[in-house]
C-alpha cells in the first residue's frame, strides 16, 4: 500500500542533534539547536516556574478540555506582554488564541491567511528559519524571499531588503523577525525599522510578526517595538508567539497567535476563524504549561523574579558573545569576527561556510549548523576557548 512514498530527508537541526547524541568525544560542544543552556551546560528549570509549579499541583485542578482559542487569562497575560500598557486599549481589537507552540501560532496563522488570502504569496528573510518555509509551503503558499543579510559586510542588506519589498503585491504576506533574528542574529536599528514599516505600509502588505525571543535582544519591552509601532499605525497584522526560549519550556509547547485588526468591529469573525481553524487542526490547546506560565505572569512577585531571570539569561549569552570574540582574536587573529559582537539573541552567523562547519564537526566535535549558525548559549567558561581554538583550526 505504502510502496510509493517516499523517505524523508530529516530535519537538519533535529538530525544534528543526533548525531551529536551518539558522538562519543568527551570534548564534543553542541552549539546546532537553539535551547538556552546554563553556565553548567544544563537546560535550566527556572526559580519562579519552579514556584509556579508548586502551586499548579498543590491546586490539584482537573484538566478538561479547554475552549477551542485556549484559557481567558492566558490569553490576555500573552496581549500584555505583547502590546504592554496598550493593551487596555487595543483589547478589543486582538483576535488571541492559544497555540502549541510558536509553530502551531505559525500554522493556524497560515492555513487562516490561507483561505482568506488564497492568491497571496509568502515572502520570508534570506535566510531565515527552515520551518518558516515549510510551515507556509505546507499551507499551499508560494513562498518567496527578500533580501537580508549581507554576506560582505556580515549585516544588514537594508538597501536590498527595501527594493524588494517594493516589488510585492498588495496583500502579498511578508514575515519579520522583530528580535533577535533567526539564523543570523542581525537585527535593524529603530531608524530602519521605521523605513521597513513604512515600505510594509506603503505597499498594503500583510506583516506577519514571528516573536520566539522576547527579552533576549535588548528588554521585553524593546523587544516588541515593531509590534507596537505596527498597532500604533493602526496595521491589521499577525503575530506569533512562544514562551519556549524566554521561559526555558520547551517540551510544554506553549504560544499563541494574536491578530490585530484595524477595524475592531471585524475581530470577532476573524477570532471565530482561527478558532474553526484550530479546531481543524488540534481541536484545543494543552492545560499544563499554560498554567505555569499564567501563575507566573499573573503574580507581580512571580513575574518580577521571571523578568530578573531573562535579564541573566540575556547578560549570559552577551558575556559569552564577547569571550568567543576574544578568543577568536586570540587563536586566529588574522580573521575578523567583530560581527558575532554587534550581532544579537541566542545565535551567531559565523561566516564559517560549509566544508568548514563540516571539518569543525569531524575533526573537534563541535556541532553547528551548515550555514555557519550558531548557538551561543551553547557556550560557557569550560568549553569557549576550544570553540575558538578549533574554528581557528578550520578557517
Amino acid at each position: 500500500m505504502f510502496a510509493h512514498v517516499a523517505p524523508y530527508a530529516g530535519d537538519p537541526i533535529l538530525g544534528l542533534m543526533e548525531k551529536y547524541a551518539h558522538d562519543t568525544r568527551a570534548s564534543k560542544v553542541n552549539l546546532g539547536v537553539g535551547i538556552y543552556y546554563d553556565e553548567a551546560g544544563r537546560i535550566p528549570v527556572l526559580e519562579s516556574v519552579r514556584a509556579a509549579a508548586l502551586r499548579v499541583l498543590s491546586a490539584n485542578q482537573p484538566t478538561s478540555y479547554l475552549p477551542i482559542e485556549g484559557d481567558r487569562d492566558y490569553r490576555a497575560l500573552v496581549g500584555r506582554l505583547l502590546f504592554g500598557e496598550s493593551f487596555d486599549a487595543l483589547g478589543d481589537s486582538l483576535a488571541i488564541v492559544q497555540s502549541v507552540g510558536g509553530s502551531g501560532a505559525l500554522k493556524v496563522g497560515a492555513d487562516f491567511l490561507r483561505h482568506h488570502f488564497p492568491s497571496s504569496t509568502v515572502y520570508v528573510s534570506d535566510p531565515t528559519w527552515d520551518n518558516h518555509i515549510g510551515i507556509f509551503e505546507g499551507a499551499g503558499f508560494r513562498v518567496g524571499r527578500y533580501r537580508y543579510y549581507d554576506a560582505v559586510t556580515k549585516g544588514l542588506d537594508l538597501e536590498g531588503m527595501l527594493a524588494d519589498l517594493h516589488e510585492l503585491n498588495e496583500h502579498d504576506i511578508v514575515l519579520l523577525h522583530p528580535c533577535c533574528h533567526n539564523p543570523t542574529g542581525v537585527d535593524p536599528d529603530r531608524a530602519q525599522w521605521l523605513q521597513i514599516l513604512d515600505k510594509v505600509q506603503e505597499r498594503k502588505l500583510i506583516p506577519f510578526v514571528d516573536i520566539a525571543y522576547q527579552g533576549f535582544g535588548e528588554s521585553l519591552d524593546e523587544d516588541s517595538f515593531v509590534v507596537r509601532e505596527l498597532a500604533e499605525r493602526g496595521e491589521n497584522f499577525l503575530i506569533s508567539n512562544s514562551f519556549s526560549k524566554i521561559f526555558s519550556l520547551y517540551g510544554e509547547r506553549c504560544g499563541a497567535l494574536t491578530v490585530h485588526c484595524a477595524d475592531a468591529s471585524q475581530m470577532r469573525n476573524v477570532l471565530g476563524q482561527l478558532k474553526l481553524t484550530v479546531r481543524r487542526n488540534y481541536s484545543s490547546p494543552p492545560t499544563q504549561g499554560m498554567r505555569l506560565i499564567s501563575t507566573v505572569l499573573g503574580d507581580v512577585a512571580l513575574r518580577n523574579e521571571w523578568v530578573a531571570e531573562l535579564t541573566s539569561m540575556r547578560e549570559r549569552i552577551v558575556v559569552m558573545r564577547e569571550r568567543l570574540h576574544a578568543a577568536l582574536f586570540s587563536a586566529a587573529p588574522h580573521c575578523n569576527f567583530d560581527h558575532i559582537l554587534k550581532q544579537r539573541g541566542m545565535f551567531a552567523y559565523t561566516g564559517l561556510d560549509t566544508s568548514q562547519v563540516s571539518a569543525l564537526q569531524s575533526d573537534f566535535g563541535v556541532y553547528a549548523v551548515s550555514t555557519g549558525r550558531i548557538c551561543i548559549a551553547g557556550l560557557n567558561t569550560s568549553n569557549v576557548k576550544y570553540v575558538a581554538n578549533a574554528f581557528a583550526r578550520v578557517v
